[in-house]
Parts: C-alpha cells; sequence; structure tokens
C-alpha cells in the first residue's frame, strides 16, 4: 500500500516535471537519517512532498517542517501528506523560504529549492541547527552540468545558475565552519557538518 501510493507520487512528478530526489539519492538520504538517529528535520522546498513522506516513514518520531512556495505543488503536497496520515508529523509551510523566520532548531537542515538560493538558505538557516547537526544540499551536480565547461552550455540562464552552484560549493568547500563531504549519489549530495569549536 504504502509502496504502491509513492508510486503514484513519483509518477506524477514525472508526468508533470516536478523534480524529486533520484532513488539512489532519496535512499541515501533515508539511510544517513537512519544512522545518524535523526529525529527534527527542516526542509527548504516541498515541492508535492515526496521527500518529507520518505524522511517521516523511516521512524515514527521523526518531526518535519517543510517549505514550499509554489502554490500548485503545496496543494500536491498536502494532499499526499494526508495520505499517508502524516499530517501530525510533517508541518507544512506555504511561503517564500527567504521570508521564514523560525526560531527552533534541528538536528538537520535539507536544502533543495531554488538552486541559485543554495548559499541563501544556508545562511538564512544556520542558526536553526542543533549542536551537532547536518546542513544537506541535493542537486550539488545539477544534472551533470556543474562539471562541464560553462562554455559548453547554450543557455545564458543556465550558465548563470551553473556559475551560482559552483559558487555554492566553493563557499562550502573553503567554510571552516562546517567539514562539508561531496556524495557522487543521485544528482549530487553535500553533507556539511559543523565543527564542534564552532559550536554556539
Amino acid at each position: 500500500m504504502v509502496n504502491e501510493e509513492l508510486e503514484k507520487i513519483k509518477e506524477y512528478a514525472k508526468l508533470n516535471k516536478v523534480p524529486i530526489m533520484q532513488d539512489d539519492g532519496i535512499e541515501f538520504l533515508t539511510d544517513f537519517i537512519q544512522k545518524n538517529k535523526i529525529i527534527k528535520i527542516l526542509e527548504i522546498g516541498t515541492a508535492i512532498g515526496y521527500s518529507a513522506i520518505r524522511m517521516a516513514l523511516i521512524n515514527e518520531n521523526i518531526q518535519i517542517s517543510t517549505i514550499e512556495r509554489d502554490e500548485e505543488r503545496y496543494l500536491e503536497a498536502l494532499k499526499n501528506i494526508k495520505k499517508f496520515n502524516l499530517e501530525h508529523r510533517i508541518t507544512l509551510m506555504f511561503n517564500d523560504a527567504s521570508n521564514v523566520n523560525l526560531e527552533e532548531k534541528y538536528d538537520l537542515i535539507f536544502i533543495d529549492a531554488a538552486k541559485a538560493q543554495n548559499k541563501k538558505f544556508f545562511l538564512t538557516f544556520e542558526h536553526n541547527l542543533k549542536k551537532g547537526g547536518y546542513i544537506i544540499t541535493d542537486n550539488i551536480n545539477f544534472h551533470g552540468l556543474v562539471k562541464k565547461e560553462l562554455e559548453e552550455i547554450e543557455s545564458k540562464n543556465l550558465r548563470a545558475l551553473v556559475r551560482k552552484i559552483q559558487g555554492y560549493i566553493e563557499f562550502l568547500t573553503t567554510n571552516q565552519s562546517y567539514q562539508t563531504t561531496f556524495y557522487e549519489v543521485g544528482d549530487g549530495i553535500a553533507i556539511s557538518k559543523r565543527n564542534v569549536e564552532n559550536e554556539n
């Protein structure tokens, strides 16, 4: 039953061109959450709720706050979350993450929204990270384009986006407050763990 409903969400995403995590990416993420006993999660970019549902299904103690700015996707996510009876564990916010101010602390912040805004989201929400917490960013490879020469990318807008993602990777690599590891799984995943000496 659960798997059938998940497949329906994936099918909807495919038909409606909604970007959701690739299979190996979501398996990697859920495995990481399980191994590290993560309970409280903030997700930037709900889309239609697929990754939030997958994360919530790991463990009945997991609580997720997730933000989506696209109304159509937000409403679809609401429907999907209700189908799984997860309304009490997944809090869905209809807003642009740039306008959201949260006081709560989270074990994990998962960034999977507008790729050009990755650095902004990282800096906006890092104060919501618990001690020993992680910030995970998806789509670091951006369909393989990040590793291409910029001249090879024909679209000017796409070149600008890839340049921003490359800048974000540089930001993660040189940010001495965090230890970031990059994984060649799904569309590329970065896991940033705050260094103990930088804990508040």
